[in-house]
């Protein structure tokens, strides 16, 4: 008997040492520090929350759960150690990981009291069930001590507790104090007030009940802040003054306003994508914060004006829009509108900024600046708009417009030319050319899409455009898109030549070499300098319009997200319109208003104006064209075309100047005389060249007129002032100023 006692108490010694070993290998095991990379809080330009970079965990019930923050200390504050040990480990250097006499007064109260059970984790503790979250049972409360034991043992007292202030949870998805810091302050750890530190030192012990965004939840985590404000002051770590304070500042605080991402979701899920991929980065690792390009107000302003342009069409069959802003020169991306709404059902979830699409005519700017670039394209050549040659390629309005020089051409956005060019040049060099602009990335030859990659068969998306048409903005250098102030971009590289870049801009910027195609006055013209280009791809799938002025490159999208196609919806009918409202209100335009600005020039080459040979010696329609002085001095050898000298001094010369009426002239209206017959004659003084003239009334357009017209204006009461404007030219006459009574 006595024998078997023997063997069951060294059987029972053996099992417990065993499990002691097991316990001991498993604490040692755990013991490292370990926690999730910090995630990003993003901002935008201007400090505004945009959203933040969380960590996606599994929660026992198989759901999903987002986790932000997580950021290390690069050293414990005194204020935040102090509010924080006492209220969750007050004997946190007394012991080895695990507080003996917590630990007797937490039995005694949980076995012989009733009421609320009282746990005695210790920060140590805390760690090693944060590290590794286990089932609250008996079993795992002792691994947590074990654990605890080893931490401290390993890793030394003041780095287990800089482990706690990165792991603990203060609400709402937020880890660690310094995270809290900026989520709810905005501000860093270190210029946190005692109140400010006492509230979020209060959260931990229950982050779900004291959720400090709602009244409740603030009242709760309030009263334990002012509870260890109390036990601070007993201590001597403040005195009464600042206790008092701490105090105050509690009582005046009220629910904290949650951080919410922008209605654009496709903007913060770009930022989360970028940030993963590693292409934007914090300002440091101790503060992860990113500062974005983006400008919310715009973001905000521009997504309005895509919804309410897209309801215009909706009825023609558009269902979804996207728009991108860039600053020109730096490419930073301003505004950056995916859809009309992630959670519209018409494909709203897909980012039609990075969808790849057809973009119709969009390329056609790049397949005539190749041919500047090769050589083989002159701006007086002309190009045949001719169902002859045209290889079974047809224009979008079904007609053809004869020979054209290469800036009407690419104005008119004629198919017929640009294909032909496309095949001069070859099939291969633009292919490789377009993919050099970063156009594509595909594999296959160029063969399978023939001539017909001039005019939306290869396949592209609105952000690649974007970059394109910024290196056509910023003179041929190729810049990526922007979308931090800390990013990892590609280096800038030369695509093409100043002298191309900027001649292909001024075909695009040109309101007079858009006719017969594009009438005047429209959507493709505006009050200041712009370049556009719009594009429509087969049976009207997708309308597109790329536009960039001295500041701004604004890109624009309109179509469908599935197979279906718009009923006569293009991109000059329907992304322009919106594209100019956007550039607009980008510039703060004002109806009426003209800026008096031009593109630069392409270096090196003089202006002349080109006239049909068969226009007479008067020769009253011209186009001002940019040629090599080489040039200059040549009859060009276009048959249809001559040239007679007309640079910008000699239009300067012909200054406009008003004749009719006279500056501060004072005019009474004859009330007995019908309404229709209270006009004042407006007339330019002789002299002028033979030119259209646009006639402005108190900064609103009245009539265009040409220079040697008399245009008359329906006099009303009161202080006017009129001014005349070359309508193709920077030109502008000396306004006058009338008083009609």
């Amino acid at each position: 008997m006595r024998r078997t006692a023997l063997l069951v108490a060294l059987a029972s010694i053996a099992v417990t040492l065993r499990g002691a070993a097991l316990l001991l290998d498993d604490a040692m095991r755990r013991a490292d520090l370990v926690a999730p990379r910090g995630g990003e809080i993003v901002y935008d330009r201007n400090g505004a929350f945009l959203t933040q970079i969380g960590h996606v965990t599994r929660e026992a019930k198989g759901g999903k759960h987002i986790e932000y923050g997580y950021w290390p200390l690069e050293r414990i504050p005194e204020r935040v150690a102090l509010a924080t040990l006492v209220l969750e480990d007050r004997r946190f250097y007394s012991h080895g990981g695990v507080d003996a006499r917590a630990v007797l007064r937490a039995a005694w109260k949980n076995l012989f009291r009733h009421g609320r059970s009282e746990g005695a984790s210790t920060i140590a503790m805390q760690v090693a069930r944060m590290q590794e979250p286990q089932p609250r049972t008996f079993l795992n409360k002792i691994r947590e001590a074990a654990t605890g034991l080893a931490i401290v043992g390993r890793n030394g007292h003041e780095a287990t507790l800089a482990h706690y202030l990165r792991l603990a949870p203060y609400g709402l998805g937020s880890h660690g104090v310094a995270h809290a810091a900026r989520f709810y302050f905005d501000k860093p750890l270190d210029d946190l007030s005692w109140a400010q530190v006492a509230l979020l030192a209060a959260i931990p012990q229950s982050p779900g009940r004291m959720n400090i965004t709602r009244e409740s939840g603030l009242r709760l985590a309030a009263a334990r802040a002012r509870h260890a404000i109390a036990q601070l002051e007993k201590d001597g770590a403040l005195d009464a003054a600042q206790a008092e304070m701490a105090r105050r500042e509690l009582s005046a605080m009220r629910p904290f306003a949650a951080k919410r991402r922008p209605e654009s979701l496709h903007l913060a899920l770009r930022y989360e994508r970028l940030a993963r991929e590693g292409r934007v980065r914090a300002s440091s690792p101790r503060d992860p914060r990113i500062n974005a390009t983006i400008d919310l107000g715009v973001e905000r302003d521009v997504a309005d004006l895509a919804r309410r342009y897209l309801s215009t069409f909706r009825g023609a069959g558009a269902r979804q829009v996207a728009v991108m802003v860039a600053e020109r020169g730096t490419n930073a991306v301003i505004a950056d509108v995916g859809s009309s709404d992630y959670r519209d059902p018409r494909a709203g979830a897909f980012d039609f900024t990075r969808v790849q699409r057809s973009p119709g005519s969009t390329l056609k700017p790049f397949v005539y600046a190749l041919a500047f670039e090769r050589g083989v394209l002159k701006t007086t050549d002309l190009l045949d708009d001719a169902a002859e040659g045209a290889s079974g390629v047809s224009n979008a309005d079904g007609q053809f417009l004869g020979p054209l020089t290469p800036r009407q051409a690419l104005a008119n956005s004629r198919n017929v030319p640009a294909t032909n060019l496309l095949r001069r040049v070859g099939l291969e060099e633009n292919f490789h050319f377009l993919h050099e602009l970063g156009l594509h990335d595909l594999e296959a030859p160029a063969e399978s899409f023939g001539v017909s990659m001039a005019i939306g068969a290869l396949p592209t998306r609105l952000e690649d455009l974007m970059r394109a048409y910024g290196a056509l903005a910023n003179d041929g250098v190729m810049n990526d898109l922007s979308f931090a102030r800390d990013e990892r971009r590609s280096p800038s590289r030369r695509v093409m030549s100043i002298d191309s870049a900027r001649l292909i801009t001024s075909f695009l910027s040109d309101p007079q070499a858009r006719l017969p195609s594009f009438p005047r006055y429209g959507p493709l013209e505006y009050p200041f300098a712009v370049a556009v280009k719009t594009g429509t791809s087969q049976n009207y799938r997708d309308a597109w319009t790329l536009a960039y002025s001295h500041k701004y490159i604004v890109g624009v999208w309109m179509g469908r997200g599935d197979a279906g196609a718009m009923r006569g919806i293009g991109g000059a009918v329907s992304a322009a319109r919106l594209a100019h409202a956007v550039m607009a209100h980008l510039h703060g335009a004002k109806t009426g208003e003209i800026a008096p600005e031009a593109f630069a020039p392409p270096p090196d080459r003089v202006a002349i104006d080109l006239c049909r040979a068969d226009a007479g010696p008067a020769c009253a329609q011209t186009l001002r064209e940019w040629v090599r002085p080489e040039e200059a001095a040549q009859r060009p050898v276009a048959p249809a075309v001559t040239t007679r000298a007309a640079d910008m001094e000699e239009t300067r010369a012909g200054a406009l100047v008003i004749a009719t009426p006279e500056h501060n002239m004072h005019i009474w209206r004859n009330p007995e005389q019908p309404e229709r017959f209270n006009k004042l004659a407006l007339k330019l003084a002789s002299g002028a060249r033979e030119a259209q003239i646009l006639w402005v009334v108190d900064g609103q357009p009245f009539m265009l007129a040409r220079a040697d017209e008399t245009v008359f204006w329906p006099m009303t009461p009161g202080s006017h002032r009129i001014e005349a404007r070359l309508a193709l030219a920077p030109l502008a006459s000396r306004p006058v100023r009338v008083t009609i009574e």
